[in-house]
């Protein structure tokens, strides 16, 4: 038993080890809602006595406004929705109106995808994506801008990357390196290039608009705009690469103890206070001399030898012409290094046509530099879809499957073909009718002996059309 003082203690230990009540305070700011989060169950199921919406859903079709030849398409002919405010999902007899909600001005853009040609038929997967629609990269200090395409956005494109980047005069891609090979045309202005091989040989080149350069996986490059700035598409061979994941010169050092830094350049610990806080991706920096000697620096091992070069100079080169426009190729047979890249820039007059045709040993990844285009890709056994391309626009062909790419605007289409193959090779749909027996042809595709005789044997690469009249300046 505890003694009365013992008692009086302990009472008053534990009033001393309560824990004080928090005041809570007023909040200055509330909400107010009405209503419920959910409904009564007495919503379930058939119910006379609930209301139903008389609303008319049906578009009048004198209040509907039509593309040229849109009502009447048999044949699955181009549609121009450019001047119809409200473009509607209907071709010859299928589809109908369409009352909202909408977006006129995509459906304007890409009227194969709303009101495709009777021969699109079965699933196939996304093989166009505008890169106006790609996340930009913002460099520093208003140097410039990168954004990409790989698998994350198509995933059907898994052999080929791209980029899209732009430097301003002066600006840097900073110094890097890629896992993956780099090949890249100049889309406009000029810029210098640099870059040192396993081998200790370096290279210096400037380039302007049209031109080529490769650089091998893991070889460090940089790149700079000269005085007017530059834009170029850069293009990678694996679908998962991804701007994010090069290496880079300024995480090289931040990555790496002052201390390895001081031993390998022989070079004091405070020499490194300066380095960047962090990656420096594209930044401005001092204009280049125009001088390429100036900057073209070598060491024993000299400059990396002609026939391995990492440039070209594609703008220097005239392209084969043909009635439908021209084209011109560049593979390993005259810019060697890039030896998993074969490449076709073409140019198709309006109403004209790159002829239908298949790549049997590689993927197709296209970019459409000026113009408007078309291109239905056939995949077995029995699939087909159109798609509708813009500049700036990423197209895809997986291996083997047919396609055509049609001009659809009133000037030039221009648009770069890409492969992973040594040379640049095709086999043209048209060229095999014509070297194929007439009678195979009859008993097969039931063609005339007139249409037979038609038929050439020869590849014609861009075919000749006539502007539709809707399309006319």
């Amino acid at each position: 038993m505890y003694s009365l003082p013992l008692l009086i203690l302990s009472l008053a230990a534990g009033a001393a080890a309560a824990p004080a009540i928090a005041i809570q305070p007023v909040p200055t700011r509330t909400f107010t809602s009405s209503g419920s989060l959910l409904g009564p169950t007495g919503l379930r199921g058939y119910d006379p006595d609930l209301p139903f919406s008389k609303e008319n859903t049906v578009i009048p079709e004198n209040e509907i406004v039509f593309a040229p030849g849109q009502k009447d398409d048999k044949i699955g002919a181009p549609l121009d929705f450019s001047n119809v405010p409200t473009p509607q999902p209907i071709r010859g007899t299928k589809g109908n109106s369409d009352p909202g909600p909408k977006q006129p001005e995509i459906d304007r853009t890409h009227p194969d995808i709303l009101a495709p040609p009777q021969s699109d038929h079965g699933d196939v997967p996304q093989l166009n994506w505008p890169m106006d629609l790609s996340h930009v990269k913002l460099g520093l200090n208003n140097a410039g801008w990168s954004r990409q395409q790989n698998i994350k956005v198509m995933p059907a494109a898994t052999q080929f990357a791209g980029v899209d980047m732009r430097l301003g005069p002066g600006a840097y891609r900073e110094m890097h390196w890629h896992t993956s090979g780099e090949w890249a045309l100049v889309i406009k202005g000029s810029a210098r290039i640099g870059a040192v091989n396993e081998e200790q040989q370096t290279f210096y080149d400037d380039v302007t608009e049209g031109d080529v350069w490769f650089f091998p996986s893991g070889v460090p490059h940089y790149i700079q705009g000269l005085e007017n700035g530059t834009e170029f598409l850069l293009v990678f061979d694996d679908g998962d690469f991804s701007e994010d994941d090069t290496f880079l010169v300024s995480e090289m050092f931040a990555r790496t103890p002052t201390e390895v830094w001081s031993k390998e350049l022989d070079l004091p610990p405070q020499a490194f206070n300066d380095l960047p806080p962090e990656e420096l991706f594209i930044f401005n920096g001092t204009e280049p001399p125009k001088n390429l000697s100036e900057q073209n620096i070598t060491g024993a091992a000299g400059s990396i030898p002609n026939e391995f070069t990492y440039s070209y100079h594609w703008s220097q080169q005239e392209p084969l012409k043909v009635d439908g426009g021209s084209v011109k190729i560049l593979d390993t047979n005259t810019f060697p290094i890039a030896s998993d890249f074969s490449t076709a820039l073409v140019t198709v007059k309006p109403g004209a046509l790159r002829e239908v045709h298949w790549h049997p040993s590689s993927d197709e990844w296209s970019y459409f530099i000026q113009g408007k285009a078309r291109m239905s890709v056939y995949v077995a056994p029995n699939s087909a879809r159109t798609f509708d391309f813009n500049p700036g626009d990423v197209g895809y062909v997986p291996k083997s499957c047919s396609h055509y790419v049609e001009n659809t605007g009133t000037e030039d289409l221009i648009f770069l073909e890409v492969l992973k193959q040594k040379k640049f090779t095709d086999i043209s749909a048209g060229q095999w009718l014509g070297l194929t027996p007439p009678q195979v042809l009859k008993d097969t595709l039931h063609l005339s002996d007139k249409s037979i005789a038609h038929l050439s044997k020869e590849k014609p690469l861009v075919v000749q059309g006539k502007v539709p009249s809707s399309f006319a300046a």
